[in-house]
């Protein structure tokens, strides 16, 4: 009777162990699907440039229709899952994402471009749910002081998935058999149709599987915090670095092959799109080996330092110095790896009962994605694509302030 005591707790702890274990994997999952679907919008940028004839102003459209997506939904998001539960937010998410995907067919028959703006929006919507409940599921599945060493690691998988778009793009989108419009939209549209199809049956395996109800936990903690959400000094700065950092890496990305073609001249717009897969290879890296290294230097002081490391970078890519150049915005990837997990996992720690409320509104932050790339198209058109990344630029200074004011409050 006595040991039956003393082992019930512990089968309870393994049992729970266990559960948190399988949880991680499968929202890890949700990660690569959405680094997916990002690594694809960039290439989709330039392809419709010249497929349906859009300027680079016009073009930054779709990141504006994707990103704002995020802004629409994080709140509601949030309070869905208040009252059901992560994983009915989860399902909804994939179900959205796969209804974005096949939208995809009405819109490349239609050859319209408004009507791939509002797939995308469809689809972005399906990732603001699955933002909003994976990124706060992955920082609680587990030791509260291991939050950003989590989140990073699931993270990682969002890197290998936006390695893989860029592939998939450049082999698909820039064939040399698109002779017409609606060749060159054939290949759009059998790609997310695909992708649909892997969603649909990911959904099917959550829905499947019994994942830990978590509400309970960051319900219960914290039950005398007095202060308002926006009166956390830390939560506050993380919200508009968020807002600058999003808005640094999706303009990096959106005008990539414009400027690897213009500042590598015997660069095609396929192997373009191979050299951002380049540079978000070096992204799922960084993201790896950050990880690992914080279990040396503490995250704030990592984030000091690779915010620091961009703002230089982006000065070389300013300057348009061919060959150079590219290689250093190649090399920006690596060294924005960590920032959106650090960010997001430093704002929301230790808010107890204010979490989801917290996360939801992090999640909007990531609006900053819908701005930064009209700017930098129309600062392109107007002057060159080089000039375009100094805003970038200017994002990265914000990130830095709000690291150094982190790893002052972690030193003290």
């Amino acid at each position: 009777m006595l040991a039956d005591k003393t082992a019930a707790p512990a089968y309870a702890q393994r049992k729970t162990t266990s559960g948190f274990r399988l949880a991680f994997i499968l929202v890890t999952t949700l990660f690569f699907l959405w680094g997916l679907s990002y690594g694809l919008l960039d290439v989709l940028n330039k392809h419709f440039q010249e497929v349906l004839h859009v300027n680079k102003a016009q073009s930054g459209l779709l990141q504006a229709a994707y990103f704002g997506a995020y802004f629409i939904i994080a709140l509601p998001a949030g309070f869905f899952m208040d009252r059901f539960g992560y994983k009915a937010g989860i399902l909804v998410g994939l179900c959205l994402y796969a209804l974005g995907a096949l939208l995809f067919v009405p819109a490349a028959s239609a050859g319209s471009f408004g009507m791939f703006l509002f797939a995308l929006f469809v689809i972005a919507l399906g990732l603001g749910c699955l933002e909003t409940a994976a990124n706060p599921f992955a920082t609680v599945l587990g030791d509260p002081a291991g939050a950003e060493r989590r989140l990073n690691l699931s993270q990682s998988f969002n890197g290998l998935g936006q390695f893989i778009g860029p592939i998939i793009g450049g082999s698909l989108f820039f064939s040399a058999t698109q002779g017409t419009t609606a060749d060159g939209l054939s290949s759009v549209k059998t790609t997310y149709v695909a992708i649909a199809v892997l969603v649909l049956l990911i959904a099917f395996l959550f829905g499947r599987t019994k994942l830990p109800d978590i509400r309970e936990q960051s319900t219960s903690e914290d039950h005398g915090i007095a202060k308002s959400l926006w009166q956390h000094g830390h939560f506050t700065g993380g919200v508009i670095a968020q807002f600058f950092y999003v808005a640094a890496q999706v303009g990096v990305g959106a005008f990539f092959i414009n400027y690897t073609t213009e500042h590598w001249h015997t660069l095609s717009n396929q192997n373009a799109s191979y050299l951002l897969s380049v540079g978000m290879i070096s992204f799922m890296v960084g993201r790896f080996f950050s990880t690992w290294l914080m279990g040396f230097v503490r995250p704030a002081t990592l984030l000091v330092v690779y915010a620091i490391i961009n703002i230089v970078l982006c000065g070389v890519v300013v300057a348009g110095i061919d060959n150079v150049s590219v290689i250093a915005l190649v090399a920006i990837f690596f060294f924005m790896s960590i920032m959106f997990p650090t960010i997001f996992a430093m704002g929301v720690k230790n808010m107890g009962k204010q979490t989801k409320r917290a996360s939801s509104v992090m999640i909007m932050a990531i609006v900053g994605g819908a701005v930064m790339p009209y700017l930098m198209g129309a600062i392109a058109d107007h002057y060159n694509t080089a000039v375009s990344y100094a805003l970038p630029m200017v994002c990265f200074a914000v990130v830095l302030i709000y690291a150094v004011k982190q790893r002052a409050k972690a030193v003290i």
